[in-house]
C-alpha cells in the first residue's frame, strides 16, 4: 500500500494509529502555507476511497478504479469534493448536488454531505485554505458539526485556526503540520522537475515552505518571503512601510521569514554560521550587529506575534507588534 507524502511525520503517525471505526467526522489541518496540508488531505481521501482492503486508514494500492480517479492533479472521484477559498452562505432553496463548482457555498456543503455515496462507501470533503465570507456562512456549516451524517469525513485546512468559530473548532480534531526540512523541500522540488542545484537552492530559501521555495526560485517579487524581507529592511532603517506580507493567508509564512532574517542578523554579525537567507546576506551585513539579549527580545515578540496570528486579532496589529520590536532593536 502506498502513501506518497513527504514530511508530516507527526500527522502520519497519528493517522497510522487509527481505524475507520475511530476516525473522527472532522479534522482541522493547521500550519504554515506550503507545508503539505492539502496534499496530505488528498492522499488521506484517496486512502479512504481506495477499493483495496486494509486494516488501517492510510494507504492505497494506486491501481484500483477509485485510485485511477486520483491520478490527475485535480481528482475527479465522485465521492471526493475538493474546494479552496472562501465560502459564502448560499441560497437556502438551491438545488442539491454533489460535485465541484466555483460558487460552492456553506449551504451547498451541508446539503451535499447529506447525500448518499455514489459507490456505497465513504465521502470526503476537503475545504482548503478555508475562510468564510460572513459570520452567517460559518454558522450555516455548523449543522454538519452538530449532526454529522455517517460515512462522511470533512477536512479543513487553514494557516490560522483561531479565525474559525470556536463552535467549529471544538467539534473537530486539530492536527498541526510543521515546517518541512530542507531535505524534504529539496525532494519535493526534484519531483516537480527542478534540477538538483535548483532544488537545493529552493530548499535553502524556502524556510520550510514549498510555496516559498518555488516563489524564490521563480523570482516572484510579490512572494510573501520577498515582501516580508523588503518590509524588514525598511523597518530596521527607521521607516514605516506598508505591511503587504501581513494578510490572513500569509501571516504565518511572513512571520517565519522574519524570524529567519532576525536569526541571520545575529549569525552574520557574530560570524557564527552561513546565513539561511543567503540572497540577503549583504544587506544583513550592513546592519548594526544585534546582541544576544536583543535577539531574545525580538524572538520573544515574534513568538507572541505568531500566537496572535492564530487568533482573530487583525493582521495589522500582529505586524505592528513585530515592527515595534524591530524598531526598538535597531534604535
Amino acid at each position: 500500500m502506498n502513501f506518497d507524502v513527504i514530511g508530516a511525520a507527526g500527522p502520519r503517525a497519528y493517522f497510522e494509529r487509527l481505524t475507520r471505526e475511530n476516525l473522527s467526522h472532522a479534522y482541522i489541518f493547521s500550519g504554515p502555507e506550503g507545508v503539505g496540508k492539502k496534499t496530505f488531505a488528498r492522499r488521506l481521501a484517496q486512502s479512504l476511497l481506495c477499493a483495496a482492503p486494509k486494516d488501517g486508514v492510510l494507504g492505497y494500492d494506486g491501481t484500483c478504479a477509485s485510485c485511477r480517479l486520483f491520478e490527475l492533479e485535480a481528482a475527479r472521484h465522485p465521492d471526493f469534493l475538493d474546494h479552496e477559498g472562501t465560502l459564502k452562505i448560499g441560497d437556502r432553496d438551491a438545488a442539491t448536488r454533489f460535485g465541484e463548482h466555483e460558487d460552492l457555498t456553506a449551504r451547498d456543503v451541508v446539503r451535499q454531505l447529506s447525500m448518499e455515496s455514489y459507490v456505497g462507501g465513504m465521502r470526503v470533503l476537503l475545504l482548503g485554505d478555508l475562510d468564510f465570507a460572513t459570520h452567517h456562512a460559518a454558522n450555516a456549516l455548523l449543522k454538519f458539526f452538530e449532526e454529522p451524517p455517517p460515512g462522511v469525513l470533512l477536512v479543513i485546512t487553514t494557516p490560522s485556526p483561531g479565525r474559525l468559530l470556536e463552535t467549529i473548532r471544538s467539534r473537530a480534531i486539530e492536527v498541526r503540520f510543521p515546517l518541512l526540512s530542507r531535505a524534504e523541500i529539496a525532494e519535493i522540488l526534484r519531483r516537480k522537475g527542478y534540477d538538483a542545484q535548483a532544488a537545493q537552492t529552493g530548499a535553502q530559501l524556502g524556510q520550510g515552505s514549498v510555496t516559498q521555495a518555488v516563489a524564490a526560485l521563480e523570482g516572484e517579487e510579490l512572494s510573501v518571503r520577498a515582501q516580508a524581507a523588503r518590509w524588514f529592511f525598511e523597518v530596521v532603517a527607521g521607516g514605516t512601510p506598508v505591511d503587504g506580507w501581513a494578510t490572513r493567508e500569509t501571516l504565518d509564512a511572513g512571520l517565519e521569514a522574519l524570524k529567519g532574517l532576525v536569526r541571520d542578523w545575529v549569525a552574520i554579525g557574530a560570524a557564527q554560521s552561513a546565513p539561511l537567507f543567503a540572497d540577503y546576506a549583504e544587506q544583513l551585513r550592513a546592519l548594526r550587529p544585534l546582541s544576544g539579549n536583543a535577539l531574545r527580545a525580538i524572538l520573544g515578540r515574534l513568538d507572541e506575534a505568531q500566537r496572535l496570528a492564530r487568533t482573530n486579532v487583525s493582521p495589522a496589529m500582529v505586524s505592528e507588534v513585530v515592527r515595534m520590536a524591530l524598531t526598538g532593536a535597531a534604535a
